[in-house]
């Protein structure tokens, strides 16, 4: 049997409690006599300091495929940081486009990172029916950039040159090739070269959307596609000895492979457009302190031997850029493609 001072003894301890600088929480009455939910927690739990759970950071292509790589670096030096637990969740697909979303889906408070490429917000919401808008998302940091784009053939192809590809791809119209990134309309720098080398020299290619470059690789390696236009993850292949690159969709050539011409270089008009970034990104809304904290703990990561060492080994160039930088960056690099595709009369 329940009497009345087993009901008042909790209430008197809590009202006690609360001169003392806690506060009560309470979740209703119950019954007909009198039975209250309260919870008295000190007043200092309101305002812990961020971050006090587990972060995830949704990366834009699948497992092993350069952003991969970079975003577990940055996890594991992060949690170190933060201390808090960081969870790596790769959700590839539709050319960054998937995971932008997922992180458009939840709430703006730090605890959900985006680590993918500038191109899922200046480019895809331009052409793609998406669940977000480029005005969603926020710049942490950049600290790289994707490969623009080759043409990538395993090393035991007959293709020894970019002539002997053009002149079998000639004889041969219809030849596949996969990229990281979406189908329909080129949205990505590697896709846009391919089609720069179609019109080029009057070529015909049928193009196989991946999630990510590591699979791209996995399906080259099998032949289950003539060619790549790799983003990155093929140079340790090339270095390897399991591919050819034969010519690069860029103006420059890489000093990684200085003996591989660029498209201009064998006759071919191609503006090269803006080199897709590697990105940390939040949802629009976070609070301006959990971005500070954020760009402060990433920036300081990025700046580090160790991470930089890890980007060389990837064959991936160091390019630094703070939340300022980046998001000034960002709506350039949106005005380039709009421009662009209103050109190629993609965009209308």
């Amino acid at each position: 049997m329940m009497y009345l001072k087993d009901l008042i003894a909790p209430a008197m301890r809590r009202a006690n409690a609360l001169k003392q600088g806690l506060f009560v929480t309470c979740s209703g009455l119950v019954t007909t006599l009198v039975s209250v939910a309260c919870v008295a927690l000190p007043s200092a739990a309101q305002a812990q300091p961020y971050p006090n759970k587990p972060i995830t950071f949704y990366v834009s292509y699948g497992a092993g495929a350069t952003t991969d790589i970079t975003a577990r670096a940055l996890a594991r030096a992060a949690e170190s940081i933060l201390g808090v637990p960081i969870a790596v969740d790769n959700k590839g697909g539709g050319g960054g486009t998937v995971a932008a979303g997922m992180l458009v889906s939840k709430k703006p408070d730090g605890y959900t990172v985006l680590i993918g490429s500038t191109a899922a917000i200046t480019i895809r919401p331009l052409l793609m029916k998406v669940s977000y808008k480029a005005s969603d998302i926020v710049g942490v940091m950049q600290y790289s950039y994707f490969h623009n784009g080759s043409v990538v053939v395993p090393a035991d192809s007959p293709w020894k040159t970019i002539e002997d590809f053009i002149e079998a791809a000639k004889n041969n119209p219809g030849m596949s090739y996969a990229t990281a990134g979406a189908g329909g309309v080129a949205t990505t720098s590697q896709q846009m070269g391919v089609e720069a080398l179609k019109r080029c020299r009057g070529l015909d290619f049928k193009h196989v959307p991946t999630k990510g470059g590591t699979e791209a690789n996995t399906m080259l390696m099998g032949k289950h596609v003539n060619f790549t236009s790799g983003s990155g993850s093929h140079n340790p292949l090339v270095v390897d000895g399991v591919f050819r690159q034969l010519v690069l969709f860029q103006t420059m050539r890489d000093e990684n492979f200085p003996d591989v011409r660029t498209l201009k270089e064998i006759g071919c008009d191609w503006n090269n457009p803006p080199n897709s970034g590697i990105v940390a990104t939040v949802r629009a809304g976070t609070p301006p302190e959990i971005l500070a904290k954020l760009e402060d703990t990433f920036m300081k990561i990025a700046q580090s031997a160790e991470f930089k060492g890890m980007l060389k080994q990837n064959y991936l160039p160091y390019d630094l850029k703070d939340s300022k930088t980046l998001n000034k960056d960002l709506a350039v690099e949106m005005a380039w493609y709009k421009d662009y595709f209103t050109k190629t009369g993609d965009l209308k």
